[in-house]
C-alpha cells in the first residue's frame, strides 16, 4: 500500500490510502488527484454515483457516434437515389432471319433485355462532418481512459459502480430497435442476418 500526507493550513491532514491490490477503502481514499480525497461517507457515495454516471456518459457518446454515422449514411443514400434516377427506355427485341441464332436468340427463343451495368458512386464526409466525428470520438476515448484509470485503483466500490454504470448505460442509451420486413409465402430466411447490430464490436473501456 502506498500513502502520502497532505498539509492544509499549516497542519497535517489524514493520509490518502492508495493500493495496487483489491481494497474496500472508503474514508481517506484518493482518486486521480490529491484534491479528490474522500473525507466523509457522503463524499464517497457521491463519488460512486458520479463514476456510474460517467460510464453512462461513455455509453451515450458511443451511441451518439453511431447515430451520427447513420445520419451521414442516410444523406449519402438520398443523394445516390436522386442521382441514379433515369427515365425508362423501352427495349425492342431484335429480329433474326434464321430460325436460331448463336446464343439462344431467335423466333423460338425469347431474348431477355440486357442487364443494366452496375455502377458505383463514392461519397466522402464533408470537413465539418469529419471534424464532428473526430470530436465525438475524442470525447469517447477521453471518458473511457478516465474510467480505466479509476478502475486501476482496484477499489471494489468504484469497480461495482463502473459495472452498474455500464448496465444503466446499455439500458438507457442502446435500446435495441430493429425494423424487419414481413416474410410472406415460402421465402427463405437467412440466419446470418440474426446478428444484432454492434454485437461483433467488443465492449472496451476506451470505446
Amino acid at each position: 500500500m502506498m500513502s502520502h500526507s497532505m498539509s492544509m493550513g499549516g497542519g497535517k491532514s489524514s493520509e490518502c490510502k492508495i493500493s495496487m491490490l483489491w481494497n474496500w477503502y472508503t474514508i481517506d481514499a484518493c482518486f486521480l488527484a490529491p484534491s479528490w480525497h474522500i473525507k466523509t461517507h457522503g463524499m464517497f457515495a457521491a463519488s460512486c454515483i458520479g463514476v456510474a454516471l460517467l460510464v453512462v456518459c461513455l455509453e451515450f457518446l458511443r451511441r451518439l457516434g453511431k447515430e451520427y454515422d447513420t445520419y451521414i449514411l442516410r444523406q449519402f443514400h438520398r443523394r445516390a437515389a436522386s442521382l441514379q434516377y433515369q427515365p425508362r427506355v423501352s427495349y425492342v427485341a431484335p429480329k433474326f432471319d434464321d430460325q436460331r441464332m448463336p446464343g439462344g436468340c431467335g423466333p423460338d427463343a425469347s431474348c431477355a433485355p440486357p442487364l443494366p451495368e452496375q455502377r458505383f458512386i463514392t461519397f466522402r464526409a464533408t470537413p465539418a462532418q469529419q471534424i464532428a466525428r473526430g470530436i465525438i470520438h475524442a470525447a469517447t476515448f477521453g471518458v473511457g481512459y478516465i474510467i480505466m484509470l479509476l478502475a486501476m485503483y482496484f477499489n471494489g466500490y468504484i469497480i461495482i459502480s463502473i459495472i452498474l454504470g455500464a448496465f444503466l448505460g446499455k439500458v438507457l442509451c442502446d435500446w435495441l430497435v430493429v425494423k424487419l420486413p414481413l416474410i410472406r409465402g415460402e421465402q427463405s430466411y437467412d440466419e446470418s442476418q440474426d446478428e444484432a447490430p454492434g454485437s461483433s464490436e467488443p465492449t472496451v473501456c476506451c470505446g
